[in-house]
């Protein structure tokens, strides 16, 4: 992580498009670097740590402040 975390904003997004948007975004990235993620989709607290864990991403901390969850996902 050279530059700090890049960010994607999906909140108002619903199941799928949260990680596939995710998924886009790691794919332009260097292995190592990080993404923070906003959701406000209920199922991305199940979805995230899921696509993370298939594919070979490591989800470094999960916040929610209620309505919106942060993910901060390194690239694996």
């Amino acid at each position: 992580m050279t530059d700090g975390p890049h960010d994607l904003d999906a909140t108002g997004l619903l199941c799928p498009l949260p990680v596939l948007k995710a998924r886009k975004r790691l794919k332009a990235l260097a292995s190592g670097e990080a993404l923070r993620m906003r959701a406000d989709d209920p199922a991305a607290i199940v979805d995230v740590p899921h696509f993370c864990a298939e594919a070979g991403h490591e989800l470094l901390s999960t916040e929610d402040d209620g309505t919106v969850q942060t993910y901060l996902i390194r690239k694996g």
